[in-house]
């Protein structure tokens, strides 16, 4: 296996890391009832985008594998893909798909009551808790803090203030 054999897309057919990756960001989006266009961006840029004919969609490569991803998510509900997705991640994808859902929570500028809810189950069964996962909430959380660029009288702004991760 080369080193960009990493980026291919699996075929979808069976529950895979990926397709678990793919299919956790579906719930997500879906937990509130809505899809926002700040999660279609997401959703676009960790499965990668592609122009066609004048509009963006997941790119050819993963097509498949969001197909996949959607038809598993109206056949199942979360907690039964919890079950069966989280034996087959590694640590380091169990924090990648942790610090994605969020990211996507966030897109919109807040994680609605319902997306927090569908966290703290993926937390649960991912066994992660709030505390190790507080320094990487805390990073996305300033990421997406725009409003540091617009309130000169930010907490975060003043001249004393430091950004540090705790634990």
């Amino acid at each position: 296996m080369g080193l960009f054999d990493l980026f291919r897309s699996d075929s979808g057919d069976q529950m895979t890391p990926h397709l678990a990756f793919a299919t956790s960001l579906i719930y997500m989006m879906g937990a509130d009832g809505k899809i926002d266009n700040e999660e279609v961006g997401q959703l676009l840029t960790v499965l990668g985008g592609e122009e066609k004919n004048g509009a963006i969609g997941v790119g050819a490569n993963n097509q498949k594998l969001l197909d996949s991803a959607v038809r598993y998510v109206r056949a199942n509900p979360v907690d039964k893909f919890l079950s069966e997705a989280a034996p087959l991640l590694s640590d380091a994808q169990r924090i990648c798909v942790l610090l994605n859902l969020l990211d996507s929570s966030l897109s919109n500028g807040q994680a609605e009551p319902e997306e927090q809810v569908m966290f703290d189950k993926f937390m649960k069964a991912f066994e992660v808790t709030e505390e190790r996962f507080r320094p990487f909430f805390q990073v996305l959380v300033l990421k997406h803090d725009r409003s540091i660029f617009t309130k000169a009288d930010h907490p975060n702004n003043s001249p004393s203030h430091q950004v540090k991760l705790s634990v």
